[in-house]
């Protein structure tokens, strides 16, 4: 192997307004030589990363941070700050350890956890997930179903909102990383569920892949609230909140007395100038409804049960996980962009090596 590489990145060339572009990033080739090795005593990990996640949050961590959002981000989501115009941007990804100064990892480890959008980066061990190979599923699953995403969806769907055989559930985005395995996950409680989202190419998906017993195209539907009381008649019980805005305050109106709505994302919000208010809001009141936001940090702790939980179900055969997946690091930020226009089919996956 080489000792020395010019290591590839994408860079944020400037903060944004409005919806990302490709052009708000680009690929660069750092100009020094990068050493392929550890130096000694820094207890730190030289890895080479293969699959990176691109996730909706990203474009929020692309905007100028202000005082508030500065401490959400370090009470909340530690291991991930805003980028920084001329830096790389960041994620989860998995990667191979090529040198190691810190024992609990060696040489030809395979390993999960937040990197940069580079081809090699120096990391350290926290927040560093090592991969059991012994598990027969694609390494591109640990930027998904065996990481953050899949413990965002058993989280918020099982911590949260407490589900019990023969509620209706609704998710929407239901197409999505998360959404597909909400959708799956209340379906194996013996739950009633719809999804919504953005293409006839999706709603097939939805019933014809992943088990949805309704779902609806929500660009088709000019009443939402009349969309969902035809497939929901009886009300929801809960809801995955991935949109916002609008979608939200036609759920509530359709919330079930003692209702749960897991606050996932609100991806219709993160990129508009002037964003929607809920109207129905007093609803929450009178029926009594449990709307929690979360994060899927805030469950990390839970993260062996859920790998407990979930590994039957995917070696069963019992859970479909779709993954759309963009090679080459150089279309990195397409596909990323792609993903705020719905553009993606299930998991949006970069494949950098």
């Amino acid at each position: 192997m080489e000792t020395t590489v010019r290591n590839k990145q994408v860079i944020l060339k400037h903060y944004i307004n409005g919806f990302p572009e490709e052009s708000d990033l680009m690929i660069v080739t750092a100009p020094d030589a990068m050493e392929v090795k550890v130096k000694p005593g820094s207890s730190t990990i030289l890895v080479k990363n293969l699959f990176l996640s691109c996730d909706p949050y990203m474009g929020t961590f692309m905007r100028e941070p202000d005082s508030g959002s500065s401490e959400v981000a370090v009470e909340t989501l530690s291991l991930l700050d805003a980028f920084i115009p001329g830096k790389p941007i960041a994620g989860v990804g998995v990667s191979e350890v090529i040198d190691s100064d810190d024992p609990c990892f060696a040489k030809g480890d395979f390993v999960w956890g937040i990197v940069d959008w580079e081809e090699y980066s120096t990391v350290n061990s926290f927040g560093r997930f090592k991969i059991d190979i012994s598990i027969n599923v694609p390494l591109s699953y640990y930027t998904g179903i065996l990481s953050v995403t899949g413990l965002t969806a058993y989280a918020g769907f099982f911590e949260i909102c407490s589900p019990k055989k023969g509620e209706a559930v609704f998710v929407s985005a239901a197409a999505g990383a998360v959404g597909q395995l909400v959708g799956q996950f209340a379906k194996l409680m013996g739950c009633y569920v719809v999804g919504s989202a953005g293409s006839k190419q999706k709603v097939d998906l939805l019933l014809n892949k992943f088990g949805f017993d309704d779902a609806f195209n929500y660009k088709e539907e000019p009443d939402l609230d009349a969309a969902l009381n035809r497939c929901l008649p009886q009300g929801i019980d809960i809801y995955f909140e991935n949109v916002g805005g609008k979608m939200l305050d036609s759920v509530l109106m359709n919330m079930k007395v003692h209702g749960r709505i897991a606050v996932c994302g609100m991806i219709s919000q993160y990129h508009i100038e002037t964003q929607e208010g809920i109207k129905n809001l007093p609803v929450v009141v009178y029926k009594r409804i449990k709307m929690q936001g979360f994060l899927a940090f805030d469950f990390i702790d839970k993260f062996p049960k859920y790998l407990e939980f979930v590994l039957p179900y995917l070696k069963e055969r019992k859970l479909v996980y779709v993954e759309d997946i963009v090679e080459g690091l150089e279309n990195g930020p397409a596909a990323l962009v792609g993903l705020f226009h719905g553009q993606n089919i299930g998991k949006q996956v970069l494949k950098i090596a």
